[in-house]
């Protein structure tokens, strides 16, 4: 069992036929420095109800110290802001997947990624409140 603030294995995105899935049918949102795509479906089995993965351009960012740098800053953002998401998905019969992109051009503070990450994740339990209480 995963503690509330983790980041597990079971809640990584890693399947690249779902990741190919999200840049073809799933709907985006965007705040700089970030792009997520994101993809609702109905929750099947015993999955986890939030999935989600971080990538950062290799254009903007040659070295790969960089770029970990950077996914590790992203990641650490998302895991402290995911609880109020999870919980709203565990209520509800719906899976979320989540494909989390650093589209800026420099190398950002904790800061910034915190709010950025903050701003976006408030966006999506609106659009996942609001399709609720449409089907109801």
């Amino acid at each position: 069992m995963s503690g509330l603030f983790s980041y597990s294995k079971h809640e990584k995105l890693k399947s690249r036929k779902q990741i190919e899935v999200l840049f073809v049918k799933g709907m985006q949102l965007y705040s700089y420095p970030f792009k997520i795509l994101y993809q609702i479906a109905p929750r099947t089995g015993d999955d986890a109800v939030l999935k989600a993965g971080v990538t950062v351009s290799s254009r903007h960012f040659k070295k790969a110290v960089q770029r970990n740098r950077i996914k590790r800053l992203m990641r650490e953002a998302y895991r402290l802001n995911k609880v109020k998401l999870q919980q709203l998905l565990t209520e509800k019969p719906h899976q979320l997947y989540l494909f989390i992109i650093y589209v800026g051009k420099e190398i950002p503070n904790q800061q910034k990624l915190h709010s950025a990450s903050h701003k976006l994740l408030v966006q999506l339990y609106q659009i996942l409140h609001e399709m609720d209480t449409k089907n109801t």
